[in-house]
Parts: structure tokens; sequence; C-alpha cells
């Protein structure tokens, strides 16, 4: 059998008296894309936060191609090839697409000054390969739209050049045209290897690009089914009916 390249086992996490995963169980194959799906409390970001390191798990095993981890900082899984893109993008809206692709690891000659030239064109080539269009690399973000500023995101993360990336909402706020582009974006990027964890409320996007989907509720797994074997309509049973047994089902 293949290696997952993300494999969680029994994930614990409370704050406080809240208990918010209780025994979770997720796996990520290399090259796949994994709809993490379920109501407003299920507990699918803080399950992803603490596979990135932005969270510590309270018990459980993180394992990345195979080895155990333990990631103290998103610094440590994105050194692992792990990127998180939240809702919100995380960009300076006062700088422009290169400087915002290279954040804080602009190029440098002679370990000095920063290399511009080299930055703007890295940055290019980055949106060349993810086939997507923002006009410039040296327009401001603030004056893009919303799925050019999501475009923007991406090209950060795939900079890294990451293993898995992980989707949180992405397309909440975008038009119809903007998420179709971003699906577009998926493909390309799962055609380049990448696995992908899509945490959303669309089934429709999941169940367009998706090979798996993962159902939680109330900080536990409920469910877990091939995008090719099910439907959107059991998906959503399982979100607002499933129960623990129904995962071991």
């Amino acid at each position: 059998m293949t290696t997952p390249i993300v494999e969680m086992r029994g994930i614990e996490k409370s704050f406080g008296a809240v208990h918010a995963l209780r025994n979770v169980h997720f796996r990520l194959d290399p090259g796949e894309v994994v709809g993490l799906v379920g109501d407003n409390s299920a507990g699918k970001s803080t399950l992803m936060k603490i596979m990135t390191g932005a969270y510590q798990r309270d018990a459980g095993d993180v394992l990345v191609a195979g080895e155990p981890t333990h990631f103290r900082s998103p610094q440590d899984s994105r050194d692992r090839g792990i990127e998180m893109i939240y809702q919100d993008f995380a960009l300076c809206g006062n700088m422009d697409v290169g400087q915002n692709i290279f954040l804080g690891r602009w190029p440098r000659r002679f370990g000095l000054f920063v290399d511009r030239e080299r930055m703007y064109r890295e940055a290019d080539a980055v949106l060349k390969k993810l086939k997507v269009d923002v006009n410039s690399v040296y327009a401001k973000v603030e004056s893009l739209s919303g799925g050019r500023q999501q475009s923007v995101a991406i090209a950060r993360a795939i900079s890294f050049e990451p293993r898995v990336i992980v989707f949180d909402e992405p397309t909440a706020n975008l038009s119809v045209m903007a998420t179709n582009r971003l699906l577009e974006t998926m493909s390309e990027l799962k055609a380049h290897g990448v696995a992908q964890i899509i945490i959303s409320h669309r089934l429709t996007d999941i169940f367009e690009v998706g090979d798996r989907v993962v159902v939680l509720k109330r900080g536990q797994n409920v469910g877990e089914r091939r995008i090719r074997e099910t439907s959107e309509r059991e998906v959503l049973e399982l979100i607002v009916s499933g129960v623990p047994e129904t995962a071991a089902a």
C-alpha cells in the first residue's frame, strides 16, 4: 500500500472544558485531493491547525511520509512541505504581487541587496506555472479582486515547493468565475503531484476536484467516502445525522 504523505492517528484536543477533537483519524495520500467537511463546530480547522503546527495536540500521532513528527510552529510544517492557505489569505495589501510571493525571503545579491529583477522574474514564473492571471507582478495586492488575491496566496505557497496544501474555505467569498478559476488551479496543482486538503461547506466544489471526502461531527469521525462512489446527498446526511459508529461501518 502507498505510504500516506500525511497521517493523523487518535488526535485529541481540548480548549478548557471544550473537547474539540476526540480520537480523530485522517490520512492523505501523495497527489490526492481530500475534502474535509462538517458543520461549524466539527473541528475541521482545529485538526488542520494541529497538522500544520499552529495548535499543539493533547494526544495522538502525526506522521509525514511515515515519519512521526511534532510540529511546534507553522514554519516546522512548511519545512516538511506542508502549506496552509487561510480564508483571509494573509497578504500585505500595500505591497505588490512579487513582494508578497517572496515576503520575508526576498532573493538577494551578494547576501545584502534585494535582487528585485530575480524576484519579479521568479514570481512571474510561479504564476505562469499555475496558469493564473494577476495582470502584473508589480500591481499592489489591495488593487486585486478576491479571486486574484487568492491566486497570489496560492502562488506564495507554491513558491515553497510544497507536497501538501490545505485550503480553508477557499471559495467562500469568490464569484462564480473566480471559483471556476480556482478549481482549475487545484486541478493543475494535482497534475504537478501536489496533494490537497479542502475545508469547505461547498460540496459541489469538492465533488468537482476531489478524490475522497472525510466527514467530522462534533470533533469526531463520522464517515469517509470516495467521491466516485458516493453522492452529495449521502455526504450531507453524514454531516447532519452521522454518528461515530458510521466511520467504523
